[in-house]
């Protein structure tokens, strides 16, 4: 049998009793403004007749795939996730689609993955938390740094720093006069803001520091230094620098028949939904992750990609785990 043929423009413009062109500027939304009658007619002939626009010649004509590509150091941490799934829901509202990828934080694979999506000309690049100095001498696109300061890009930052410190002086708001940290660890040489936000809250209480447990990003990570930190010297309170190590932390402290916040309060960096469904649920600073990926999307669409650093502050949310109510 057969394969019928792709439904054409002139199919379109043959149903809807109009011209070629004017079915053009309808799936274009322009050059030329068409009457919204006749506009209406246009889009059911193209519902009716299951009509596909060719994305790449459109593109070749207007100049842009609109397409982003986002690379991520990790698509299976919820942070990310909720990330990509915010930014895409904000691209598409514009006309855009979202092309994700991961780098895992190498900086070699992450000079490779750009190399890649410009080779696929994306319109733009949205690097979440990149490497240190990533290289772009090469990248005749706009691009996008979230999370971290990038030389020769737009950087979208939450108040790391600020942050952390409203969130330890929170828990010396508990009586806790001891604050251990759980602080991720990172090889791209970035300063460990949230560390310094740790700092700054004792130092500004006249309080000695904790001791400190590192490790990796990752539930695994938060387990291994949270069993480090109480064989060490347990101290009655903990700030955790991510959400996924937190909920390895509360393992290591279940494992070890404490009560979560009776014996050790704990409170973490990032606000994913995973920190509401853990047990107990966790007090946290919640980064502005809506508000962040409205922003780039927003930059890169109207071609506001000049060059600056911009900060947001962040939102400290309170629930069980540090030892306010119930929930």
């Amino acid at each position: 049998m057969a394969k019928a043929s792709p439904v054409t423009r002139n199919d379109v413009a043959e149903y809807a009793g109009v011209s070629s062109a004017v079915v053009s500027y309808v799936v274009n939304d322009g050059p030329r403004r068409v009457a919204p009658e006749t506009r209406e007619r246009v889009l059911e002939a193209i519902r009716v007749l299951g009509y596909r626009p060719n994305a790449t010649a459109r593109a070749l004509r207007m100049g842009t795939t609109q397409t982003f590509g986002l690379i991520v150091p990790d698509s299976g941490n919820p942070l990310y996730a909720e990330l990509a799934r915010a930014i895409e829901k904000e691209a598409s509202a514009r006309g855009y689609v979202v092309l994700q990828t991961n780098a895992g934080g190498d900086p070699t694979v992450e000079r490779t993955k750009i190399a890649e999506l410009v080779a696929r000309r994306v319109s733009a690049i949205i690097l979440a938390t990149p490497t240190e100095e990533p290289e772009l001498s090469e990248t005749d696109v706009p691009v996008i740094a979230l999370n971290r300061p990038v030389t020769g890009a737009t950087s979208l930052i939450p108040e790391y720093r600020e942050g952390a410190r409203i969130g330890v002086e929170h828990l010396i708001g508990h009586g806790h006069e001891r604050v251990g940290l759980v602080m991720g660890l990172d090889l791209t040489g970035w300063r460990p803001e949230r560390e310094l936000g740790w700092r700054d809250a004792l130092e500004q209480a006249g309080l000695p520091e904790g001791p400190i447990a590192r490790g990796t990003f990752t539930r695994q990570g938060g387990y291994e230094a949270g069993r480090r930190l109480l064989k060490a010297d347990r101290p009655p309170a903990v700030f955790v620098s991510s959400d996924l190590q937190a909920v390895g932390v509360l393992r290591a402290l279940h494992e070890a028949r404490l009560d979560v916040p009776g014996d050790v309060a704990v409170l973490s960096f990032d606000g994913t939904a995973e920190s509401e469904f853990s047990w107990p649920p966790l007090s946290v600073i919640r980064q502005p992750i809506e508000r962040i990926a409205k922003d780039t999307v927003a930059r890169l669409v109207d071609g506001q990609t000049g060059i600056e650093q911009v900060t947001y502050p962040t939102e400290l949310i309170l629930r069980r785990s540090c030892g306010c109510g119930e929930g």
